[in-house]
């Protein structure tokens, strides 16, 4: 079992940036690949970013390209997702979840394929 816990949302101008953050507690960190996803009000939830196990490999949602970093600190448990250039579009309740597996060469987009979830942080950028 993973507990994840959200924190960094809030409300910001649109071109501002933000940083949540996600901390992990229970098994061994390292162990699990981690996702972002978001889910707008009346939208399904969506994929916004993920990181292997080791960090090496990051892969991101074609809408946040460019803008979103996610990093990962197996040290201190913790998942990352810097975000810049904020738009009104990005506004929703964004989740951080875990995935049980060593395969870094896949982007692993449905939330069906994860396994843990926090319980959400909302994010909402104002026009």
């Amino acid at each position: 079992q993973v507990q994840l816990v959200e924190s960094g949302g809030g409300l910001v101008q649109a071109g501002d940036s933000l940083r949540l953050s996600c901390a992990a507690s229970g098994r061994p960190f390292s162990g699990y690949y981690m996702g972002w996803f978001r889910q707008a009000p009346g939208k399904q939830r969506e994929s916004v970013a993920a990181i292997s196990w080791g960090g090496t490999a990051t892969y991101y949602a074609d809408s946040v390209k460019g803008r979103f970093t996610i990093s990962r600190d197996n040290a201190m448990n913790m998942v990352y997702l810097q975000m810049n250039s904020l738009k009104s579009e990005d506004t929703a309740v964004y989740y951080c979840a875990a995935k049980r597996t060593t395969d870094s060469s896949v982007y692993y987009t449905s939330p069906m394929q994860y396994y843990f979830w926090g319980q959400g942080t909302q994010v909402t950028v104002s026009s």
